[in-house]
């Protein structure tokens, strides 16, 4: 109830690894989260990139894509303090791209190699911040879906999923092209930003 008299919560998404961004994660859970709770969301991205010091401006951050990509050091210190100094990052692998999923671990590992990405409970705080959520509906069913989350001092910081999040069916001219897309991506990803928000 206090966010509610305060400056709308502003998200960011990332640009990374030179000119890499998201084109097609919808912002339509920053509406739904103003919408449901008392927290005020601003209902757009605004762009950022990762190498900058503007980066520290916003307490959620979301990032995706489809083709392989590197950070560059600045990145990689960038996201290291960020994480660790109260930021969260929602990231997926936008069609559920195997490249991007290779390289999105990849770099993760090579931030935070003692601090592994580890498979979230369906019985995390996550799944019933504002939405009940049990089960993660796949467009194409198959082994059941998971996001990972990265943990610093008890806290989960980043969640990640190998899977779209995009919630293409809100993004303007966008398709999951025939990726495995998260169905319930709206309601995932207003969890997640309430739990970061809130915890």
């Amino acid at each position: 109830p206090a966010r509610a008299k305060e400056a709308p919560i502003q998200c960011a998404n990332l640009i990374y690894g030179g000119t890499h961004t998201s084109r097609c994660f919808s912002d339509e859970f920053l509406t739904a989260v103003q919408r449901k709770t008392a927290i005020g969301t601003a209902r757009r991205f605004r762009s950022v990139k990762l190498a900058a010091e503007e980066l520290f401006k916003y307490p959620f951050v979301v990032m995706t894509g489809e083709a392989d990509f590197h950070f560059t050091a600045r990145e990689r210190e960038n996201l290291e303090r960020y994480l660790q100094n109260g930021g969260f990052l929602l990231a997926s692998a936008g069609c559920s791209s195997e490249k991007w999923d290779r390289s999105f671990r990849r770099e993760i590992k090579s931030i935070f190699g003692k601090t592994p990405l580890k498979a979230i409970p369906m019985d995390h705080a996550i799944f019933r911040s504002v939405e009940t959520i049990t089960k993660l509906e796949l467009h194409h069913p198959a082994e059941p879906a998971k996001l990972y989350g990265l943990e610093i001092k008890g806290k989960i910081v980043c969640v990640y999923s190998s899977h779209g999040l995009n919630d293409s069916e809100h993004a303007e001219g966008c398709c999951c092209c025939g990726g495995n897309e998260i169905e319930n991506a709206l309601d995932v990803n207003v969890n997640v930003l309430v739990y970061a928000l809130l915890h």
